[in-house]
C-alpha cells in the first residue's frame, strides 16, 4: 500500500508540474529565481617592470626628463637638472650619449623635455622652487639631421605667464596631434593645477596660460598616449593614469620600481612607458589600467515542459485549460486513493452483496449503524 500511495504521489506530481500548477509547500524544492550577480573580474596583472638600461656616463649625472626621439630608432633626449649651460643629450638602449647638443641659451632652472611627431625638442624651464619668477621659458630645437656633438644650436624661444602668480614645476605635456602644451605645477602636499597653453604658442609677447583642473601633489613629469585622450603623469614613487578631457581625472595608478622618480615617456612601441630617476636607471612599465565595470548577469531560469510548450504557438486558452483538466482529474483520482484504501472497499462490496442476498440494508459506507 505505501509503494502504491508513493508511485501515485510521483506521478500526480509529474502531471501537476506539466499543467504549471503549484504543488503545496514542501513538496518540491525550488532556486530563487530572479538572483542579480554582480560578475566583476579585476584586471589582469601588470607584467613586472623591465630593466632597460643605465646611464653610466659623467655627462648625464641627474637626468629630469626622458623623451623619445621621433627621427632616430633606440634614441632617447635627456637634460641634466638645472645647470646654466643646458645640454641636449642623445643615448641609445645601451645607455651610451650618442651626441650631446649645447643650448646657449639664458635658463634658470630646466625640468623637462618633451618631442612632438614633426621631430621638434621642447627643453622646459620651468622650476621655480621659491616661487618668484614672473615667467617661464620653453625653448625648441629641430632634432638633428645627423647624430653628433654640436656646441650650439639654432633655438626658438617662447615665454608662458601663470594667471594666478609663480608655481613650480616640473613637467611638461605636447597634444600628440594639436601640439598644445601643457604644464603641471608642483606641491608638496595638497593640490597643484594643470594648466594648458594657447592653441598657437607665439614667440611674440607672452603667452597666457589657463588653470584646466587640479591635479596631485608631487608630480614630476608627463607625456600623452599616442591617442592623446589619455596621459601618464609621473611622481617620486608611482604613476597615474589621467583621462584627458574638459576636467581631466585620475583613472588608475601604479607603484613603480624606482625611488626619486623624475622621468617618463613613451615606450619605443608606444604601448607601454619609460620611466627614470635621477640615479640614471631605466624600467620599462605598463600603462596603470583601471578594472572592467562590474557587469551584472541574471541567472537564467529552468525551463519546465508547460512553458516549452507555450512557446511552440499553441492557443493559449485552449492549451492551459486541458492541461488543467488533466490535473484536476488526476488530482481527484489520487485523493480517492489516498482517502479510501481498495481493502476497505472490498470489504464494503462483500457486505453489500451478502446484504441483496439476505434481504438486509447495505452497510453505511462510514461506518455507522442504520436506524432499524
Amino acid at each position: 500500500m505505501s509503494l502504491l500511495r508513493t508511485v501515485l504521489t510521483v506521478t500526480a506530481a509529474s502531471l501537476l508540474s506539466l499543467t504549471g500548477t503549484a504543488l503545496p509547500a514542501g513538496a518540491v524544492g525550488t532556486p530563487d529565481q530572479g538572483l542579480v550577480i554582480q560578475a566583476e573580474r579585476a584586471a589582469d596583472p601588470p607584467p613586472a617592470p623591465k630593466k632597460r638600461f643605465s646611464i653610466k656616463d659623467d655627462r648625464v649625472d641627474q637626468s629630469s626628463g626622458l623623451a623619445r626621439s621621433q627621427n632616430y630608432e633606440g634614441i632617447w633626449w635627456t637634460v641634466n637638472d638645472s645647470g646654466e649651460s643646458p645640454e641636449v643629450i642623445g643615448i641609445d638602449n645601451e645607455g651610451k650619449v650618442q651626441a650631446v647638443l649645447g643650448l646657449k641659451a639664458p635658463v634658470k632652472d630646466v625640468e623637462a623635455i618633451a618631442v612632438d611627431k614633426s621631430g621638434t625638442i621642447y627643453v622646459a624651464d620651468i622650476g621655480d622652487n621659491k616661487k618668484s619668477r614672473s615667467m617661464i621659458e620653453v625653448y625648441t630645437i629641430p632634432e638633428p639631421s645627423s647624430l653628433e656633438d654640436s656646441e650650439s644650436v639654432k633655438f626658438h624661444r617662447y615665454d608662458f605667464e601663470y594667471p594666478d602668480g609663480a608655481h613650480d614645476a616640473e613637467t611638461l605635456l605636447i597634444d600628440p596631434e594639436s601640439r598644445r602644451l601643457f604644464f603641471v605645477t608642483k606641491v608638496s602636499s595638497g593640490k597643484a593645477g594643470i594648466y594648458a597653453g594657447p592653441e598657437q604658442a607665439s614667440r611674440e609677447g607672452t603667452n597666457e596660460l589657463s588653470k584646466i583642473a587640479d591635479a596631485p601633489a608631487g608630480v614630476t613629469d608627463g607625456t600623452f598616449l599616442p591617442d592623446g585622450s589619455t596621459a601618464v603623469l609621473r611622481s617620486l614613487t608611482d604613476v597615474a593614469t589621467v583621462e584627458w578631457s574638459d576636467e581631466p581625472n585620475v583613472i588608475a595608478r601604479a607603484t613603480t620600481p624606482t625611488a626619486q622618480g623624475e622621468s617618463i615617456a613613451l615606450s619605443d612601441s608606444g604601448n607601454a612607458i619609460i620611466i627614470g630617476s635621477k640615479t640614471s636607471t631605466i624600467y620599462e612599465v605598463a600603462v596603470p589600467t583601471r578594472k572592467p565595470a562590474a557587469t551584472p548577469t541574471t541567472p537564467k531560469a529552468t525551463p519546465t515542459p508547460a512553458a516549452d510548450a507555450a512557446d511552440s504557438g499553441a492557443p493559449k486558452s485552449s492549451h492551459n485549460l486541458r492541461w488543467i483538466l488533466i490535473g484536476a482529474a488526476v488530482f481527484a483520482i489520487v485523493i480517492t486513493f489516498l482517502t479510501f484504501p481498495p481493502g476497505r472497499r472490498e470489504r464494503l462490496d462483500r457486505m453489500a452483496e451478502n446484504a441483496r442476498l439476505t434481504g438486509q440494508p447495505p452497510p453505511d459506507p462510514h461506518g455507522r449503524r442504520r436506524a432499524a
